[in-house]
């Protein structure tokens, strides 16, 4: 079966484009384009009073679809920002130790390793970064006031083993687990019922979720952290009206907002999570499709001379495969030089598959790397 027609302005758009880099950039469905619209057609109705709508239904039913992705037990652990950056400072700053002892993995993501070297420069922090196998026995020592670690190692697509495991560390005086979950997040079945009340977990629409830039949310579990320092009005949005000199924190996830946002990312989050339901396409469905290509792809051992990272087994897999090499930038730029869209990280191409894709597109791929000097 072929998913392609949800993609319809994508391919039109770039009709010779392959996009093999879904785990990086996803391609807009339809669905996301008429959410986009949806919210540009209720700025102009609305005006003003368009907060009404998105601070109520909009918001509730966005948070509703996270959790039930996620098998949260309430969707008012919920909150939304920007970007998941914004809500790593406002944890930060909630963590009242000086400097704050961070244990996390050697394979994080740039923007949270760039901040925790500039903190670390400024005596704020102390990092200690481990190999993923090795977080969970180092995190027992209980020398650590923070636990960052990400479901799905960005550069490696190694599956972070042991969530449980850290969640039960966890207290609300400390040490705060951590879960990045933007390579987990409807890649993964994630089922986060039996520690909801332990750990926080962030992600966002920019990948699997279809849904771009500006829809991240966090997770936060009741009585952690209940008056972030780093804060905007809307944290206090039930209570505009305190008295000058109180500052009022809203009793939920949304102790964890900032200020005033472009909420054009929760109209097409909505849009697409609605349109996945009514096609039947759930984080099962992608995986199983995905696999498949994956599956074929390995087989033709089209990249002999680099190592695979990730290899397929029977165990969940991330949606790319991260091939180790010399050559990977030389590839990546050869391939974009042929409209084929990859992904690399030093010396590592990731190639990153979807529901848009099928085996054609597999075979066209592969035919052009065999074909490449």
């Amino acid at each position: 079966m072929s998913w392609k027609s949800l993609f319809s302005k994508a391919f039109a758009a770039n009709p010779n484009r392959l996009h093999f880099a879904a785990h990086s950039h996803h391609l807009w469905p339809d669905a996301a384009y008429s959410g986009h619209m949806a919210a540009c057609d209720d700025a102009m109705a609305l005006a003003d009073h368009k907060w009404d709508k998105i601070m109520g239904p909009v918001w509730s039913e966005a948070q509703g679809h996270i959790a039930a992705e996620l098998k949260l037990p309430d969707p008012q652990t919920i909150a939304f920002a920007p970007n998941t950056h914004d809500f790593l400072i406002r944890i930060m700053s909630a963590i009242p130790a000086h400097p704050v002892r961070v244990l996390t993995t050697d394979g994080e993501f740039h923007s949270f390793r760039r901040q925790m070297d500039r903190w670390s420069e400024t005596g704020k922090v102390i990092v200690e970064p481990v190999a993923a196998d090795a977080l969970v026995e180092k995190a027992q020592t209980g020398d650590h006031h923070l636990i960052f670690a990400s479901q799905v190692l960005f550069n490696s697509g190694t599956i972070l083993d042991g969530m449980e495991q850290l969640a039960g560390l966890a207290r609300p005086d400390g040490p705060w687990v951590v879960i990045d979950g933007y390579h987990g997040y409807m890649a993964l079945d994630t089922d986060l019922s039996p520690f909801a009340d332990m750990i926080f977990y962030m992600s966002g629409g920019y990948k699997y979720a279809m849904a771009g830039e500006g829809v991240c949310f966090l997770h936060a579990p009741p009585g952690y952290a209940p008056r972030p320092p780093v804060t905007g009005w809307y944290a206090a949005f039930d209570d505009l009206a305190l008295p000058p000199g109180e500052i009022g924190y809203a009793p939920d996830g949304r102790r964890f907002l900032g200020s005033t946002f472009d909420p054009s990312g929760l109209y097409r989050f909505n849009a697409v999570q609605a349109m996945l339901r009514k096609v039947g396409l759930s984080t099962a469905v992608i995986s199983e499709h995905v696999a498949k290509l994956q599956t074929y792809f390995v087989g033709q051992d089209p990249l002999p001379n680099m190592v695979l990272l990730n290899p397929l087994d029977e165990n969940p897999h991330a949606r790319f495969l991260a091939y180790k090499g010399q050559n990977a930038a030389s590839l990546h730029a050869s391939l974009t030089d042929r409209n084929i869209v990859t992904d690399v990280r030093g010396d590592v191409l990731r190639i990153g598959f979807a529901i848009y894709h099928d085996i054609d597109d597999v075979d066209r791929l592969i035919a052009v790397i065999a074909n490449m000097p």
